[in-house]
């Protein structure tokens, strides 16, 4: 047990998708009959970890973290004719694909956790939210002094903008003396567009927004970016939080939809498509749905159960399909795929003739149980309902699909984990780290809260205040926590660092972005073989750039962008030789830095120095970094070769825009 304890600490979250995606239900299918609790030929069980060391007849079927030592492995390869599993005569020989995921499984540790027979009910996520009644400086006091001014500006407009504040804006906030001068810049913050596409961003991390389909010649969805804008949109206007999860799940089904809230359920509608033929694999784009709405609303890693009952949270195979079918009895919208170039179910929006990428309706049915995840395995029909753990109600009207019910569900107040869920979200915004340091599962597997208490303070304040986001912002902003001079240095995000170069060179386009410039449809051939890919240039924030599932955009990916095939929660940050060689060679940032210089060259030379650090630090240049400046400027100069004026203030702008304090906020 203590072993087994062990290794489950060890566990990678991605080495338990593994194993719950491939490696059990492989066993369970191929193996466990012949090795299992009712037969267990050659003294072979395959049914547990302990029984996998122990072995049979040969010796231990395994040595953890050494594939090519394993006598399972080499039995799944079918290279010696007596070990061979499983027989020919029994089942059909393992994929090569399937082997490698052995050979992954083994080098990880092969963990190989028991079964979950009591259903962990008691799980504080579980648990109904009680409010303690104390304020967040109670339950989590400061451990020093404010920070300065220039520092909580800084910190405040990355937070809610992602983008650094103007120097007239820290002078503003400097000079101001009033009581009330941080809650103004609060209030300013919040009431600008900006906001918006900085918190809009963190959603579409979560719902995997891509403007591609995703499947293997990655067809253009050239619409999706209306869903993208709607949340945008959403969060400026402070759109309470449980009507807005009602409209991206059912906004088409609320009474009298506008066009904005049938775009909302783009929330749906870009699910990632797979394979050749994606009307053949659509199963996989429901557990896609399914599995982004258990981590995005619920903290919950529904998609687990599509082939066996949760091993570790109460959500049962039973509990999958019952949420299929409501996907099931839904129409998305086709993009096209190599088997199928046009799409088709785009849904009219008003009366302009606009199509959004949208869902709509489909023929109303229950699902059936799919034995093993597969398909070409149907069971017994499972009716559709809520899940078992949040009250399992049926849905109202089984002439509909069910979203309108399972978007009432879970936002229904008495649900313990969709407030908990996002003011975590919104926590980890501020402090870069959850007061769940696992924010898309607080199931019995992640992280326990550091602080129970606060969490529910914040849940219970999130729905008594109509769930507001904006008012949550005020809530901790206002907070000694939050202030305080002790607090941890974060690196901006990819977005954040992009948007920040083309603020400093005075550059950035505030206007949304819209439709991006897809080839024509009637031009669309992609294939496996040569599917679509295209990055287009564009100086308005990031978060309009266009994102492909097949091919990340460049820059993103450089700097830890999200992943556009999986709800993101939370952003890697790496150290990587390959950032650094960007603030030395790449075109866009030499561009960035020619457009500052050109800014600087307008200005007497006394004051270039200055005015950049201004720009970049918004702060003014220290007698030694004056200093600096100066001899940089003119060793630059004197070359060789001898450089332009132009070239030396551009070189010296690199070394600012390059710099930890222009891409760190503390």
């Amino acid at each position: 047990m203590l072993t087994l304890a062990a290794a489950l600490l060890l566990l990678a979250p991605d080495d338990a998708e593994l194993f719950e995606k491939k490696i059990r239900p492989l066993l369970h299918a191929s193996c466990i009959p012949c090795h299992g609790p009712d037969k267990s030929k050659a003294g072979l069980r395959l049914d547990s970890r302990g029984a996998l060391l122990r072995g049979g007849d040969s010796g231990p079927a395994i040595k953890p973290g050494d594939p090519e030592g394993s006598l399972l492995l080499k039995a799944i390869r079918q290279g010696d004719p007596d070990l061979a599993m499983p027989p020919k005569k029994a089942a059909k020989k393992l994929s090569d694909d399937q082997v490698r995921a052995f050979e992954s499984w083994i080098r990880a540790g092969a963990v190989y956790p028991g079964s979950a027979d009591a259903i962990p009910t008691k799980h504080w996520a579980f648990q109904p939210v009680v409010d303690p009644g104390s304020d967040i400086d109670e339950l989590k006091p400061a451990t020093g002094p404010v920070a300065d001014r220039r520092t909580l500006i800084r910190r405040v407009t990355s937070d809610l903008t992602g983008l650094p504040p103007s120097p007239e804006d820290v002078d503003a906030f400097l000079a101001d003396g009033s009581p009330d001068a941080f809650d103004k810049v609060v209030e300013r913050l919040l009431a600008s567009p900006a906001y918006g596409e900085k918190w809009g961003r963190k959603w579409l991390d979560l719902a995997r927004y891509a403007d591609t389909a995703g499947e293997n010649s990655d067809f253009p969805a050239p619409q999706a970016w209306r869903y993208r804008n709607w949340v945008i949109d959403a969060y400026n206007r402070d759109l309470p939080y449980d009507q807005f999860l009602r409209e991206q799940l059912a906004g088409d089904l609320l009474e009298h939809p506008t066009p904005q809230q049938i775009v909302a359920t783009g929330y749906l509608a870009v699910a990632r498509r797979f394979g050749h033929d994606t009307d053949k694999e659509m199963h996989l784009t429901f557990e896609d749905v399914i599995d982004t709405l258990g981590k995005s609303v619920l903290g919950l890693t529904i998609g687990c159960a599509r082939c066996h009952n949760h091993k570790y949270d109460p959500v049962t195979t039973r509990d999958y399909y019952a949420l299929y079918g409501i996907f099931a009895s839904t129409r998305f919208p086709f993009p096209g795929c190599e088997a199928k170039q046009k799409p088709r179910d785009l849904v009219p929006v008003g009366e302009t003739g606009d199509l959004a990428y949208a869902v709509v309706d489909g023929r109303p049915e229950d699902a059936r149980l799919q034995n093993r995840g597969e398909p070409a395995m149907p069971g017994e029909p499972v009716p559709r309902r809520n899940l078992e753990l949040l009250g399992g109600e049926g849905i109202s009207d089984v002439r509909a699909s069910g979203r309108l019910d399972l978007a009432r569900w879970l936002t229904d107040p008495r649900n313990p984990l969709t407030a908990r869920v996002m003011v975590n979200r919104i926590w980890q915004g501020h402090f870069g780290r959850g007061l769940v340091a696992t924010p898309s599962d607080f199931g019995t597997r992640g992280a326990a809260p550091t602080n129970p208490r606060l969490l529910d303070h914040l849940a219970a304040r999130f729905v008594a205040g109509g769930w507001s986001v904006k008012s949550m912002h005020r809530l901790i902003l206002g907070s000694a926590a939050w202030r305080q001079a002790q607090f941890p240095r974060r690196r901006l995000d990819a977005e954040e660092i992009r948007d920040a170069l083309l603020v400093a060179s005075g550059e950035l386009d505030r206007s949304p972005g819209e439709a991006h410039p897809f080839p024509p449809e009637k031009d669309w051939k992609f294939t496996q073989h040569a599917p679509f890919k295209a990055v287009y240039e564009s100086k308005r924030r990031s978060v309009y750039l266009m994102t492909q599932r097949i091919q990340r955009h460049p820059f993103l990916a450089l700097f830890d962008g999200p992943d556009t095939n999986a709800s993101t929660p939370q952003r890697d940050t790496s150290t990587v030789p390959t950032q650094a060689l960007y603030f030395l060679n790449d075109p866009f940032f030499h561009a960035r830095s020619e457009a500052l210089a050109k800014q600087l060259l307008q200005l007497p030379a006394g004051e270039r120095v200055g005015a950049m650090h201004r720009i970049c630090f918004q702060r003014a240049a220290t007698e030694s970094e004056r200093r600096a400046a100066a001899a940089f400027i003119d060793a630059y100069r004197a070359g060789p070769p001898a450089q332009s004026e132009l070239a030396a203030w551009s070189a010296y702008a690199r070394t600012l825009l390059g710099s930890n304090e222009f891409i760190t906020v503390d």
